[in-house]
């Protein structure tokens, strides 16, 4: 072939070029002609990695005669925040229901009452599940929320709520262990016979004599020790005789949020160092200081002096109790914390504890809830707040459910370590 002289013949280095770029126009094209967005980048992640609850309340919506958890509710009209619908729909794999039990005399009368009232939301909880198993099953072990997740289906785990529940019987913790709980908070709201809480008056100074014992058991029989809710001192007391990792399953950081439910700096390395993992939680209250309110926290104050601190309620009283709080809400809204608020504090648990001891444990149906993620159908709004701020998809692996995993699989072979050693069956 003859060329004039306005003809070049193609370079090999322009051929490469010219391949590269049609290469590139084939890409976007296929993509639909855009680059990846923050936002589809975001729910990428959120759907590939495995995402947990380490805590609700919703077993005492299950407790309530009608309330259908494989139905979608409206969290604003029926003020349920959890349901396998949305759990699907806010790409939620996994949930801990917390058993909880409020705290009440400290007698043997009391003790054998709820210790039938926590094998009834056990039983509850079972039952809920085993009507759904095409959506949901109960899991025990990191490998069943893995499997669960290939599967499409929800899964459920167990924590009981509240050490009181074991009276002062040791061998309930084994008890529910085999009934498929994995940990439980020492206490609540009310000191035990096992601690102090951080919302009561100094008892036992910490542990009592009692509460040592019951961590030791709880290492031996494999179930994670829950510090939320319980004292700085307490807390300091189980990290000093605990031989497997700690979860507070639903707490914030002090610093930012001046509660006494939330972790000071120090108590934060001190978990992290033990190898635990504190679990953010997003009740409005913890995040941020609420704006002073003084109707609102009147009425509060007044249901809860009428409700007895919803302590030892029965479930027509704590019905009785929701509707009249839930009436309060709706006549003084509160301006609730925001996503980015949470982020914050999974921003500074990450700066003083690192990035394997944070997670996310929301409390919904017990007061959890923030602007942007109100319910749980809303839960991959976390995920994309921590893309804005740049955490990688590793990172995120680790806070939606990598680091709690951990903790659990170390529990367990602390346990059976200890099984070993002493030829236990």
């Amino acid at each position: 072939m003859i060329r004039t002289k306005y003809e070049v013949a193609p370079q090999p280095f322009m051929k490469i070029i010219l391949f590269i770029g049609l290469v590139l126009i084939s890409v976007f094209c296929i993509a639909g002609g855009e680059p990846e967005s923050l936002e589809q980048k975001a729910a990428a992640i959120h759907r590939s990695v495995l995402t947990i609850d380490s805590h609700t309340d919703t077993p005492l919506r299950l407790m309530q005669k009608g309330f259908d958890v494989s139905v979608r509710h409206d969290a604003r009209k029926e003020y349920s925040k959890l349901d396998f619908p949305r759990m699907k729909e806010g790409g939620l794999d996994a949930v801990f229901f917390a058993a909880f039990v409020s705290q009440g005399p400290r007698n043997p009368e009391n003790y054998e009452r709820i210790r039938l009232r926590t094998l009834m939301l056990l039983d509850t909880i079972d039952a809920a599940v085993s009507r759904n198993l095409h959506l949901a099953e109960i899991a025990v072990s990191p490998d069943d929320a893995i499997r669960l997740k290939k599967q499409d289906k929800r899964a459920v785990f167990i924590g009981v709520e509240n050490g009181y529940t074991i009276g002062k019987d040791l061998s309930l913790i084994s008890t529910y262990y085999l009934r498929g709980n994995r940990y439980i908070t020492l206490c609540h709201t009310k000191n035990n016979d096992i601690c102090d809480s951080s919302n009561d008056t100094t008892e036992h100074n910490g542990l009592s004599s009692f509460g040592y014992e019951v961590v030791r058991e709880m290492n031996h029989v494999g179930v994670m020790i829950d510090v939320s809710h319980i004292s700085d001192k307490a807390l300091k007391d189980v990290l000093s005789v605990s031989t497997a990792p700690v979860i507070a399953s639903h707490s914030c950081a002090r610093a930012l949020c001046d509660n006494p439910r939330n972790l000071t700096d120090e108590l934060l390395k001190a978990v992290a160092k033990n190898g635990g993992v504190v679990q953010m939680c997003i009740l409005s209250d913890y995040v941020k200081t609420p704006d002073p309110n003084p109707s609102r926290d009147s009425a509060r104050a007044a249901v809860r002096k009428k409700f007895r601190d919803f302590e030892g309620l029965n479930d027509t009283e704590m019905k009785a109790a929701r509707k009249e709080w839930n009436a309060i809400n709706d006549q003084f809204p509160q301006k609730l914390a925001t996503v980015s608020d949470v982020v914050d504090h999974i921003d500074h648990i990450v700066a003083v504890a690192g990035i394997n001891h944070v997670g996310i444990g929301t409390d919904f149906d017990g007061g959890g809830g923030v602007d942007g993620c109100f319910d749980v159908s809303e839960m991959g709004n976390i995920t994309l707040e921590l893309v804005r701020r740049g955490y990688s998809k590793g990172e995120i692996r680790k806070i939606w459910g990598g680091n709690l995993m951990r903790v659990m699989n170390k529990t367990d072979l602390v346990a059976r370590k200890y099984k070993q050693s002493c030829q236990c069956n």
